[in-house]
């Protein structure tokens, strides 16, 4: 499928393209604009929910926290974040993002190029059962690789 040439528009609080909404390991993506040059979504991650550390090898991220605190693991360092930081994620640098809080987090993302982010998210949120061996199988085939955990994890 193509991706689409950006138009002029809004797109509404609380509303997707298309009106789309996918569930990503525990968390509400919710895709907000997608060009070849560049996909965002709106997130909501509920306490206690995270996505383990993975790496882009050809994307850019970003993240704009909204409401509450993410704590992270950005190239081996332990950081946090809370509502107005920008997160800056290059590509090929290894990261984790944990809502380690009792507090829901909300948080803009978007990646640059779009690659193929997008139906990757397609393909977890359809997954019958998101298991996490199944969710970084498919990861690395869209070219998201997770890290194998830390020993004792």
């Amino acid at each position: 499928m193509a991706t689409p040439i950006e138009t002029a528009g809004i797109t509404r609080a609380n509303e997707g393209l298309q009106g789309i909404s996918w569930s990503i390991l525990g968390q509400t993506y919710v895709p907000k604009t997608r060009t070849e040059h560049s996909f965002s979504w709106h997130a909501t991650f509920p306490p206690g929910t995270f996505v383990p550390p993975h790496i882009h090898p050809d994307q850019d991220e970003y993240l704009y926290i909204l409401e509450g605190r993410l704590d992270f693991m950005l190239d081996g360092a332990d950081e946090f974040a809370t509502p107005g930081d920008l997160v800056r994620l290059p590509m090929g640098k290894p990261h984790g993002i944990f809502n380690k809080s009792q507090q829901l987090a909300k948080v803009l993302f978007w990646v640059s190029p779009t690659r193929r982010l997008y139906d990757l998210f397609w393909g977890i949120h359809n997954m019958r059962e998101q298991k996490p061996e199944d969710v970084v199988a498919l990861a690395a085939e869209y070219n998201i690789h997770f890290l194998p955990p830390p020993p004792g994890a």
